[in-house]
């Protein structure tokens, strides 16, 4: 049986309500499919730190975002810059929904994510 699933456009309408109400800042930057697009989420911290984060579900249906991209030097070597990884992403995937969040510190938007959870 399939378990039922939040539609992405309710993920990301909750991630930019999360965002307000916590003082961050969120931008979307690609609308994805409305029911079933994937979610990529790009952190910054005051222009700083940048990373991006994908949500994905485990063997046991929870759900667990995962940094895919940071703006440290390997990544940066591995998979090119952070607008390169999110070119070669929206071309296997048209359906990708890409939000951008502007947050004070790493708890503040580890917060957020846990309040997705």
């Amino acid at each position: 049986m399939i378990e039922p699933r939040l539609a992405a456009n309710v993920r990301i309408e909750a991630l930019k309500r999360l965002s307000a109400a916590s003082g961050a800042f969120a931008t979307l930057i690609a609308r994805g499919d409305p029911v079933s697009g994937a979610i990529l989420i790009a952190r910054t911290m005051r222009g700083q730190d940048n990373a991006l984060f994908e949500m994905f579900r485990g063997m046991d249906g929870k759900t667990d975002w995962q940094e895919v991209w940071s703006d440290d030097s390997e990544a940066i070597a591995r998979k090119g810059s952070m607008a390169d990884y999110i070119e070669r992403r929206r071309s296997r995937d048209a359906d990708l929904w890409i939000i951008e969040l502007d947050v004070a510190s790493r708890a503040q938007f580890d917060a957020i994510i846990a309040a997705m959870s």
